[in-house]
């Protein structure tokens, strides 16, 4: 991979994880503790508390999948500072650049990511 590849490729991972931690910290920082959700949902009709809990577990589930990214971002630059980053986790065969450019934390290339996928 060329130096001016593997360094746009890096500042993309870069741009990403800033991005992700700032909707992470976001999130997070909106979150009410379990005392103040309680206090907030006393008093509330069936709907409407059904309806917190659908939301409460909505943005749950959209903070741990934006952790998860996050963490294959962080193991994407890991690899980059190690000199590994473009390597195949699985079989260490070269993952093709327009692969990276389309998912730039991808860690397996796509024969060994379609049969992880089908083992799981």
């Amino acid at each position: 991979m060329k130096n001016e590849d593997l360094n746009t490729l890096r500042q993309r991972l870069l741009d990403a994880r800033q991005d992700l931690m700032a909707r992470i910290a976001q999130q997070r920082g909106g979150a009410l503790g379990r005392v103040e959700a309680a206090v907030e949902q006393f008093g509330q009709s069936d709907d409407e508390h059904a309806q917190n809990i659908t939301e409460r577990d909505l943005a749950f589930a959209i903070d741990e999948h934006e952790s998860a990214e996050l963490n294959a971002v962080q193991a994407a630059l890991v690899r980059v500072r190690e000199g590994t980053y473009g390597e195949c986790v699985d079989c260490g065969q070269t993952i093709s650049l327009a692969r990276l450019q389309a998912t730039p934390e991808a860690e397996r290339c796509v024969p060994c990511q379609t049969q992880r996928e089908h083992r799981h």
